[in-house]
């Protein structure tokens, strides 16, 4: 399992086990991204359990030579992916507003997260990771190493780069976590709170189900947006 996934990603891996406490992961991550601007890499915490089955992976050529691939997809950059997230929710709203207004709520009631959750199940026991040290120039171009989505209504791997191109310029968030169906961010320091609330639009337009199966108000994610150092994604 470990020797299959350090293959095909093509670049050093740490092997976390199942059970290994968040603090101890937690430390092996922040001591790769200490290392990785002078070694040029980027840490990215990868679940090793059935990853062939249970990831994506439409590559079958090189890093990046896939990464050429999708950097010639036509997808917007910027704001404009976002916009063009927006406009697809609410064609699919039918009539109906999108978000409505119970969704949007007031800003107030968030948590802070300072630690990755995708990292654990739901008994709360950690699951096998790698740690992988991806050699992009940039950090969003993982998607390219670690193909992630395109089911579900998750973003393509085209479109996940325009987004973590467009957040890491805005924001300095990096993509760090990717298990089956969980993506996850690292930030440096929480967003200004008077930015909260357009990025946490722009987070539910990515990735709805985090507000609807999730903390079911807008208000509520921008809150704890203005909070935390790292941000959870989940596709049902």
């Amino acid at each position: 399992m470990f020797e299959d996934l350090k293959a095909f990603l093509g670049c050093p891996c740490t092997e976390l086990p199942a059970g290994t406490p968040v603090e101890k992961i937690m430390e092996a991550y922040q001591s790769a991204k200490a290392r990785s601007i002078k070694e040029g890499f980027v840490p990215l915490l990868i679940s090793a359990a059935d990853w062939e089955e249970d990831v994506d992976i439409p590559r079958k050529t090189s890093p990046s030579a896939y990464l050429k691939q999708l950097q010639a997809t036509e997808v917007p950059e910027g704001k404009a992916f976002f916009q063009q997230r927006t406009s697809y929710w609410k064609e699919e709203a039918e009539g109906d507003s999108w978000p409505d207004e119970a969704v949007l709520s007031p800003m107030e009631g968030g948590e802070a997260i300072h630690h990755f959750l995708g990292i654990a199940n739901y008994q709360g026991k950690t699951i096998p990771l790698v740690l992988a040290e991806i050699p992009a120039e940039h950090p969003w171009e993982v998607f390219a190493w670690m193909p992630f989505g395109g089911w579900n209504e998750c973003p393509s791997d085209g479109e996940h780069i325009a987004a973590a191109k467009y957040w890491y310029k805005k924001y300095g968030a990096v993509p760090a976590v990717i298990t089956r169906d969980v993506l996850e961010y690292d930030l440096s320091a929480p967003v200004k709170r008077e930015e909260a609330m357009e990025l946490a639009m722009e987070q539910y337009a990515f990735c709805p189900d985090i507000v609807d199966q999730g903390c079911e108000s807008v208000g509520y994610l921008a809150d704890s947006l203005s909070k935390s150092t790292k941000w959870f994604f989940w596709w049902d």
